[in-house]
């Protein structure tokens, strides 16, 4: 049986589904305060835990059988992180060293993490692979970096057996429209653009027209929520083989114009932008080079146009179910 940590949340409840799908038995854990629990698939065992409750991780461990563990449980949201670190560095490492306390303690030695690139910082190069220097430049950053290093620590004194996956820009919701993106507040660039274009906001800011890019605005690699969940199986495949850190990715470039320019396309209306000052910290390009998830996981992205990743997010958009 595979543990999902977070599976309630956006990524973790589409891994869920493709796991249920794939013939895995998955149990869900989640605090459910960010996490939807309509969004857990109901072939799935639920369970309410919480990192930072010791009993009930011990609970959770002793009671089910499992083999490995997908981590996606912890605050996510840069712009707190930096006006509350003890928040994330107390959730995020005290709690994931508590869970890997319950794992050792019942010889659960597997786990699948959910990192992130901006353990990268400012890119000094593009495409960004798993060599470049790791120099984050906000407290979230940190602690998925610290929490990678306690994963190295652990392998070495302990036999765990882990394998991190550093997301790049994730978008997208379900292809069949069951679960999708939720967030409150939201802060991806997609919804943020549907939700303008469906009037729920009254416009889209653009920050900053004066990138070194072709039309001056950032840019990012969007990679489909359903892609990131294929990823997370094939890394618990492979974690008797390999261990250690990938990149999840496109290697595919689009510029906040080119979202907008694709979302009007989708949609069939248009949506109203204000452009605004650059804000600190944004660098103009950052995307992935995925080579290594290819050569050591053999995965291989589906979703590489960006209108049918937009595509997935606006059918959602219409017909949202939490």
């Amino acid at each position: 049986m595979i543990l999902v940590m977070g599976g309630a949340g956006y990524i973790g409840s589409h891994t869920v589904k493709h796991l249920l799908d794939n013939g895995y038995k998955v149990i869900v854990a989640d605090n459910l305060i960010y996490g939807h629990r309509e969004a857990v698939d109901e072939r799935a065992k639920f369970v309410c835990a919480d990192l930072l409750d010791k009993d009930s991780l011990d609970n959770l461990f002793k009671n089910n059988q499992i083999a490995a563990v997908v981590h996606f449980a912890a605050f996510a949201y840069v712009g707190e992180s930096v006006e509350n670190p003890e928040k994330y560095y107390y959730n995020n490492v005290i709690g994931t060293l508590n869970l890997l306390h319950a794992m050792l303690t019942y010889g659960v030695k597997k786990i699948v993490f959910s990192s992130t690139c901006a353990t990268y910082g400012e890119p000094q190069y593009t495409p960004i692979d798993e060599q470049h220097p790791q120099n984050p430049i906000n407290p979230y950053g940190r602690t998925k970096l610290v929490i990678e290093q306690i994963f190295a620590d652990y392998e070495k004194a302990y036999g765990l057996k882990y394998i991190a996956l550093r997301y790049f820009n994730a978008a997208g919701c379900s292809a069949d429209g069951k679960i999708g993106e939720s967030h409150n507040p939201e802060t991806h660039l997609i919804p943020l653009v549907l939700k303008a274009i469906k009037g729920e906001r009254k416009d889209i800011k653009i920050f900053g027209t004066d990138y070194d890019t072709p039309d001056g605005t950032c840019i990012r690699d969007y990679i489909h929520v359903e892609d990131l969940a294929l990823a997370h199986r094939l890394a618990i495949e492979k974690l008797n083989s390999y261990c250690g850190y990938i990149n999840l990715g496109t290697g595919i470039g689009t510029s906040v114009k080119e979202i907008i320019i694709a979302a009007e396309k989708v949609s069939g209306k248009k949506c109203l932008i204000e452009y605004v000052e650059r804000r600190a910290g944004d660098p103009a390009r950052l995307f992935a080079n995925n080579t290594k998830a290819k050569e050591i996981l053999g995965w291989q992205p589906q979703y590489t146009d960006i209108k049918d990743i937009i595509q997935t997010a606006w059918n959602w958009e219409l017909n949202k179910r939490y």
